[in-house]
């Protein structure tokens, strides 16, 4: 369904130590990093498609995050999910929502919310019991 998504940073250097960080410990390999284009994008090992690019605005102009906008991770445990949350607290995302289940979702689902330090908000999930 999706083909990729790119969220804009003003400071590159900075968003891709961070999302380094996350992609490791979700085990998504970075497929590309051009730090003259200042961007760079991740993918899952088994599939070329969906990206996640992450860069500087096409317009010259700020990043800014949207209102209502978040793009949800799959992680392939909740132990993924904790250290995830963990690793962007750390690096300076702000919380969300701390690990834990969300049955209003479903019985399994199991997030973690937070905003990269660009403001991006994102949620870090997984389905199975």
């Amino acid at each position: 369904m999706l083909s990729h998504v790119y969220l804009g940073t003003n400071d590159f250097v900075r968003a891709l130590e961070f999302y380094s960080r996350v992609m490791g410990v979700l085990g998504l390999p970075l497929k590309f990093s051009d730090s003259e284009k200042s961007w760079a994008a991740w993918k899952s090992a088994t599939a070329d498609r969906p990206l996640f690019i992450l860069g500087r605005p096409s317009n010259g102009e700020a990043a800014q995050p949207g209102n209502g906008q978040m793009v949800a991770l799959l992680a392939p445990s909740r132990t993924k999910v904790d250290q995830c949350y963990e690793v962007a607290i750390a690096d300076g995302a702000r919380c969300e929502g701390p690990p834990g289940l969300r049955p209003q979702y479903h019985a399994n689902y199991y997030g973690a919310y937070f905003r990269d330090p660009d403001g991006n908000k994102l949620c870090v999930c997984c389905h199975d019991p």
